[in-house]
């Protein structure tokens, strides 16, 4: 199967479910958007089991050979079930023969089904905990599946047993098979998540935005902290505000899947629920443990053996610009944490407009989070590179001074969806070994488009290609990009924005005397004739003022 052709067999499952969900009274809301994203997983588990099942040995032959493999696995013993499963690799899902979407089609008859459905998710849940439960930073446990998803969703109980029969329809359905798609790589979560997450993050409340940073600013993100190391071992990676993942999904694929542990940390129960099925559905769930849903800022989930916050080889984050906090504020600061300072609370608290620059608590936090030859990169408002005072000034300074600081890359305006703030991306190496810094302005770039009313801007693939390739190879390109010292930074005010750094560039060119004296008659021409025109107008606009009158 193509690329083209695994979206439209996903679409139409998720079309399929949708049906079964506005049957059922549940269009439109957030409980559709649950039910669609836990059993289209509980299909991706069934098929990603069955596809490595056949493919472990001892047991492998007996599956394929078999018309249906399912079928053939109903007839194993408890003891063929557990030798089959070491053989399956830690990130492959387990489920029992009873548990597979076939066992449950065939038992789509027997009373109470809708019990039956919601006990079987229980139990994968239950079986599969070690693997794909989350944790919150009281270091409580969040199953995969919602332990009664029908019984919680449907208020009638006269109807639950024929909605699971209608779910179960749909993904017992051949045609919804996705075992040929395992043997190459796919973004399931991509095409979920613009087909589906986002209209019901929007109209749960919320804008998707939230979730989600643009692929394009992820890919230059996470190749610029790769970098020329190809051949990195055991990184881990790190982004204390995740959203859905995108930016570690990135940064996984840069470094290598197998070659990387992902770290990561949310306020948000649904961003970390999301950033989970990102990280299934992009072969990467041995690193879900690593998941923590909490307060990054006041209560760090990744702390060393020493009890204080570890550091981490890669470190990337887009996170939210402002904040309020007041409640939490003096606890922040506390922590002793940030050095450059936590921004002041708002005397009158106005939840559509906040006003903490809750990111400058992040970049403290990511530079804090940097192991000793540490790389990161960070999502920032482009007003903050020019800053002249407060902690903005402090945390400018300190990235200068110490060499930190090796490359910040101005975005075009509207490239994101969560604000219509210009953005830029800061670059830091903690080995302090880089002796300049490339500052290039990428705001020219990019083509418009509209998402819904909006004028938006993307970059395309060649100038994500320039953008990657000036930074990598250090150039200086003529209003794009220069390559400076931090002594020279430091004349400028500690500026990061590459515009100031630009030659003033003055085209002069050779004409004669007689040449000069035509385009000086010419110019007095055009200035008589404009001074006509206007007199004309004068007159006419007098004259039809002239024959207004009043009418009673």
């Amino acid at each position: 199967m193509n690329d083209q052709d695994i979206a439209q067999s996903t679409k139409q499952l998720i079309d399929a479910l949708k049906q079964s969900c506005g049957a059922a009274g549940l269009g439109n809301d957030g409980n559709e958007y649950k039910i669609i994203v836990q059993v289209f997983l509980y299909k991706y588990f069934n098929d990603k089991f069955g596809y490595e099942a056949k493919r472990a040995r001892v047991y492998g032959p007996r599956l394929s050979a078999a018309t249906t493999w399912d079928s053939a696995y109903d007839d194993f013993t408890e003891d063929e079930v557990e030798d089959l499963f070491s053989y399956l690799s830690a990130s492959t899902p387990r489920l029992k023969p009873h548990l597979t979407v076939a066992h449950l089609f065939n038992a789509m008859n027997q009373p109470d089904f809708a019990a039956l459905f919601d006990a079987t998710l229980k139990e994968i849940a239950f079986l599969n905990a070690d693997i794909f439960s989350i944790a919150t930073d009281e270091r409580t446990r969040i199953s995969v599946f919602d332990p009664a998803l029908i019984a919680n969703t449907v208020n009638d109980p006269a109807k639950r047993d024929d909605f699971a029969r209608s779910l179960m329809r749909r993904i017992a359905d051949p045609k919804a098979n996705f075992e040929p798609v395992f043997s190459q790589k796919y973004d399931f979560f991509a095409t979920m998540f613009e087909y589906l997450i986002k209209d019901y993050n929007k109209d749960g409340g919320g804008k998707y935005a939230e979730y989600y940073t643009p692929r394009s600013i992820a890919e230059i993100m996470a190749r610029l902290l790769v970098g020329g190391d190809k051949d990195l071992r055991g990184v881990s990676c790190y982004d204390p505000s995740a959203g859905s993942g995108t930016l570690l999904m990135a940064l996984a694929h840069a470094v290598g899947e197998d070659r990387c542990t992902i770290y990561s940390q949310d306020v948000s129960q649904k961003s970390s629920q999301m950033l989970r099925l990102n990280l299934i559905l992009n072969n990467l769930s041995h690193s879900i443990r690593n998941v923590v849903q909490g307060n990054t800022l006041l209560h760090p989930g990744h702390l060393g053996t020493d009890g204080t916050p570890r550091t981490f080889d890669r470190v990337i984050s887009n996170p939210p610009f402002k904040l309020d906090f007041p409640d939490e504020r003096e606890a922040v600061e506390k922590t002793g944490r940030f050095w450059a300072g936590v921004p002041n609370a708002p005397k009158e608290i106005n939840p559509d407009k906040p006003k903490m620059k809750i990111f400058l608590c992040f970049i403290q936090h990511l530079l804090n989070s940097l192991s000793e030859n540490g790389k990161g990169a960070i999502v920032v408002p482009t007003g903050f590179i020019t800053a002249k005072s407060g902690i903005e000034q402090k945390i400018l300074q300190h990235v200068v001074d110490r060499h930190i600081v090796y490359g910040c890359v101005s975005m075009p305006s509207n490239v994101f969806a969560t604000t219509g703030t210009n953005v830029s991306v800061l670059f830091f190496d903690n080995s302090r070994k880089v002796d300049k810094v490339v500052l290039a302005d990428a705001s020219k770039l990019g083509e418009e488009y509209k998402d819904g009313n909006n004028t938006r801007k993307r970059l395309r693939d060649f100038e994500i290609e320039q953008i990657v390739s000036t930074f990598l190879e250090r150039k200086a390109v003529d209003d794009f990009s220069v390559v400076v010292t931090h002594d020279e930074i430091k004349a400028k005010g500690y500026s990061l924005s590459a515009g100031q750094y630009f030659d003033i560039k003055i085209e002069h060119i050779d004409i004669t005397e007689e040449e000069f004296q035509a385009r000086l008659a010419d110019a007095q021409k055009n200035l008589a004739d404009l001074n006509a025109r206007g007199a004309a107008l004068d007159a006419e606009i007098a004259a039809q003022l002239a024959k207004l009158s009043f009418v009673p």
